[in-house]
């Protein structure tokens, strides 16, 4: 989210790939201030709120010692927080032991009040420093008994498997359950014999996922001429093992990706697509990972429509999950702890036919 609302500063990601994207926010980082990552928070949870999002997990930079991502977020987590629910992680962009002075930050971080704790192994100079980054992270929530959620593997390389040294940690510091990788795109491109070993021992260590349908498909497969590689990870490979998946958007309007608007619906649209899940049962599952496993994987308390949850809703202009997904169902009502807090008009289709002489109105 500090990132948020940012496309074209300082200038466009030409080539659309992700390691322009990173040095871009390199750039741009010497110029940023507290009051433009506050403003371009705000106005995304505005947006967001909109589309129905009661709750938002969001990683926060912080390799620039100012801190004024933190400091900017943890302003907005306050101000939205009659709202919306705002977690935070604590995540070196540039590499926790690449970036002097990162670890050190990551803890400050932690002190100011962020959340959870990230990484991003993939991104360390070498494989050994990325394996090394995993345990450091991990001991340090273990000790503050936080939860973790690394961006872990996004890449086209098969040989980069940090997420199966993220799963042995979880299960050495017993943190099941509180762990999640993100992105895991490198699973598209990992042989079926050593994916057949990694999945059950995700399993084993009660690691969830989180796919990013809109920016993996388009970041990963750059190298591909044809045929190219979705990128995805194995959603329903996933799933089918028993381990939480869950869709996050990941980017809006920022140097990685250009579109977005903060539409769940829209990503589980396209993960519908992409993992091509388009069984009844499967596009349930989808509706499930913008709704209820996202949830859990945050630890949200009194989520649910049962007795004794929070009065915390969405009413969609559909029938069921599917219709929800297909049509990208307008967000009638969003309500919080009972409050109604945001509306918007159904949707409805104008017919004029020739010798009817009054036009037909109906809703979707």
């Amino acid at each position: 989210m500090d990132a948020t609302l940012s496309y074209g500063l300082p200038r466009i990601n030409r080539s659309g790939t992700l390691l322009e994207g990173i040095a871009l926010w390199g750039e741009l980082k010497p110029q940023l201030t507290f009051e433009a990552i506050f403003d371009r928070a705000m106005t995304y949870c505005d947006w967001a709120v909109g589309k129905g999002l009661l709750a938002i997990r969001s990683h926060v930079d912080v390799c620039d010692p100012r801190l004024l991502a933190v400091e900017a977020l943890l302003e907005v987590k306050k101000r939205v927080a009659s709202y919306l629910d705002l977690q935070l992680v604590a995540f070196p962009q540039d590499g926790v032991l690449r970036s002097p002075g990162a670890l050190a930050n990551l803890e400050r971080a932690l002190e100011l009040g962020v959340d959870v704790v990230g990484g991003i192994p993939h991104f360390e100079r070498t494989m050994a420093d990325g394996a090394e980054s995993v345990k450091l992270l991990c001991e340090r929530a273990a000790r503050r008994g936080l939860r973790v959620d690394m961006h872990c593997d996004e890449t086209d390389d098969p040989m980069s498997r940090h997420i199966e040294t993220l799963a042995y940690h979880t299960q050495r510091l017993g943190l099941q359950g509180r762990v999640n990788g993100s992105h895991l795109t490198s699973m598209h491109s990992m042989d079926n014999y050593y994916v057949s070993k990694l999945i059950p021992l995700m399993a084993e260590a009660q690691v969830s996922a989180v796919a990013n349908p809109l920016i993996n498909i388009t970041i990963q497969g750059r190298h591909d001429t044809y045929p190219k590689r979705r990128g995805m990870t194995r959603v329903p490979e996933l799933l089918a093992a028993g381990i939480p998946v869950a869709f996050g958007h990941d980017c809006v309007m920022d140097p990685w990706y250009s579109l977005g608007s903060g539409d769940m619906l829209e990503v589980a649209h396209m993960g519908l697509h992409v993992a091509q899940m388009t069984g009844q049962e499967a596009m349930r599952a989808c509706f499930r990972a913008v709704t209820e496993t996202p949830a859990a994987i945050l630890g949200l308390e009194g989520y649910g429509l049962a007795p004794g949850c929070n009065a915390d809703f969405v009413l969609l202009q559909a029938r069921d999950p599917i219709e929800a997904i297909r049509l990208r169902a307008t967000r009638l009502a969003v309500v919080r702890r009972g409050r109604v807090i945001a509306r918007t008009p159904g949707a409805t289709v104008s017919l004029y036919l020739p010798g009817r002489p009054e036009s037909t109105a109906f809703q979707h």
